[in-house]
């Protein structure tokens, strides 16, 4: 259970419907629970929303983005992340068997080099946060100066957000399977 309510529009006071309006038309409908719970701070839900969009409008590929915030996702065992981005990842163009790899990308033959030295820089930014040279140059040497600020501003995006879920304790919606069953 969330530790702040997830507020609706029905919720909200009327001078915030601007933004769910804004919500519905930039977010999938019905909205998801972390943008409900982060309605508790409008203006920074407004920023929040604004600056996540600049990332998604960024000169990186969708796809090289999209593998290393589920990278970050399975580094963190976040089932919120892991569980919304993977349909981002096959609007990308990865496929099924990809998404199903990723945790397991070093020993994997589905990506190429460009793919696992973006994923290898994801892991190791999110469980280390100090990133070796060689991990930074072997992404480096493939991306241009834009394209490793953009990459490296996904990552640290994606993790503040794997952060803000778990002290939120937000909830994954009934309608994504869960990545990380309990067994």
């Amino acid at each position: 259970m969330a530790r702040v309510p997830y507020l609706n529009r029905e919720d909200a006071d009327p001078a915030q419907k601007p933004l769910y309006d804004r919500l519905e038309a930039e977010r999938k409908v019905p909205t998801a629970n972390i943008f409900l719970a982060l309605a508790n701070a409008p203006a920074q839900l407004d920023a929040f929303l604004s600056y996540a969009n600049s990332l998604r409008a960024a000169d990186l590929s969708p796809r090289l983005r999209e593998l290393a915030i589920l990278t970050v996702g399975y580094a963190t065992r976040s089932a919120y992340e892991v569980a919304h981005h993977q349909s981002h990842g096959l609007k990308a163009g990865l496929t099924e068997e990809q998404l199903a790899a990723v945790p397991d990308f070093e020993s994997s033959g589905l990506f190429d080099d460009t793919e696992k030295a973006v994923m290898r820089l994801a892991k190791e930014s999110t469980l280390q946060v100090d990133v070796s040279e060689q991990t930074w140059r072997a992404a480096a040497d493939l991306l241009t100066d834009r394209q490793m600020v953009e990459l490296s501003l996904s990552i640290a995006w994606y993790n503040s957000g794997v952060r803000l879920m778990g002290l939120l304790d937000i909830d994954l919606e009934e309608n994504y399977p869960n990545p990380f069953p309990k067994a």
